[in-house]
């Protein structure tokens, strides 16, 4: 194994009813300016939105809110949340909402102390300090945010769509209320169950021998191959939301990743090019670039996916380790190839914008020709 440090500072607080319980209590901690972020809506209409101005308002806060955050959310939402943070001196940035909401809040909290230019510093070419603290009240289980110090947002002007990490990110305080799940639709939960997958392969396709780490990655992909089909067909159920939500949170707060010395994230790289130019849900982006791009690196990656197939797909053959990953994916309603999100005729913009923007991997660097390849099996 790599040396590593583990490190995670977040105050995770799970299970039914947690924000009635505790968000009052956790908030007392902090100033009375609050910047409320959220989505497109869906808060207002299941009644989580007014439980939790409720409780701000009760709590003595003042709260300016920015809403409409997209699901590929952009940074010129997080620059405007900056400005209105910064002008009213937020104290704290409490973001309610999935993993495109708490993304724009990480920025949003690292840049409105100084009014710092959001897209600057995720490019890296200003370095803030310090970040106001952030609270996160999770609405879908897919990226793991609210337990990392990452964020993916993207540029309309320079056609890119990145991620960015810092340990000031990492949200003081977390909720996780898996009933808040339960009016996730159908599909979504499909795509946030891909992400997690995604998160996990990322991870064990990274460079470095983990093996306890790789046990874990096995653990989890058991688990939402056991409880995914089932919540499709049982979206009310608590008892099956709560099982995907914590998997979700325990595929990207740092715990696959320790002992590698990198992660892999080439094909997040991939799916980031297609849910930029088609506005597509990023699971759905995943769930057809990872076949495709295991089907390419095959030669490099016999012994890991056999290992993977024998531990979690009960086969020992790498190429029907593929199979079984696909037919999961299948099974769960999420697309696998580029005809089932009706862009087949839309490889050539696809693969331009990846040779433009320099999409590759932290372990298997990908040069044009693997591009090709990789959109051609798609």
């Amino acid at each position: 194994m790599e040396n590593f440090i583990a490190y995670n500072p977040v105050k995770l607080i799970f299970g039914r009813d947690v924000v009635n319980a505790r968000m009052k209590r956790e908030l007392s901690v902090f100033g009375s300016n609050v910047l409320l972020i959220y989505g497109k809506g869906s808060i207002k209409r299941n009644g989580i939105y007014s439980q939790v101005l409720t409780i701000l308002k009760e709590s003595g806060k003042n709260v300016f809110e920015y809403g409409g955050i997209k699901s590929n959310p952009l940074c010129t939402d997080a620059q405007a949340a900056v400005q209105l943070a910064y002008e009213n001196k937020a104290d704290m940035v409490l973001a309610v909402g999935g993993g495109s909401v708490i993304d724009t809040a990480k920025l949003v909290a690292l840049c409105s102390p100084a009014n710092d230019h959001v897209w600057k510093v995720m490019k890296g070419e200003v370095k803030p300090a310090r970040a106001l603290p952030l609270v996160s009240v999770l609405t879908l289980a897919a990226t793991g945010t609210e337990m990392n110090q990452f964020a993916v947002l993207q540029n309309p002007d320079t056609g890119e769509k990145i991620g960015f990490g810092s340990p000031l990110v990492y949200p003081a305080v977390s909720f996780l209320d898996p009933a808040y799940m339960v009016s996730v639709p159908v599909n979504y939960t499909a795509y946030g169950i891909a992400d997690i997958c995604a998160h996990l392969l990322e991870a064990y396709f990274g460079e470095g021998d983990a093996p306890l780490s790789d046990k874990w990655v096995f653990a989890i992909m058991r688990e939402l191959i056991e409880v995914g089909e089932p919540l499709l067909k049982d979206p009310g159920s608590y008892t099956l939301r709560e099982r995907v939500l914590w998997a979700s949170t325990q595929a990207l707060n740092g715990t696959t990743l320790h002992g590698r010395k990198s992660g892999e994230w080439g094909v997040h790289d991939i799916g980031h090019t297609i849910s930029f130019l088609y506005d597509i849900p990023h699971g759905a982006t995943l769930s057809v670039a990872y076949p495709a791009w295991m089907k390419h690196l095959l030669p490099h990656i016999q012994q890991r996916l056999k290992t993977l197939g024998e531990n979690v797909f009960g086969v020992n053959d790498p190429e029907k380790t593929i199979e079984a990953l696909t037919h999961f994916f299948r099974k769960i309603s999420c697309p696998v190839s580029l005809a089932e999100l009706n862009l087949q005729d839309k490889k050539s913009e696809i693969l331009n914008l990846m040779i433009k923007n320099k999409v590759s991997g932290m372990h298997f660097k990908l040069t044009e020709e693997d591009l090709l390849r990789i959109v051609g099996l798609m």
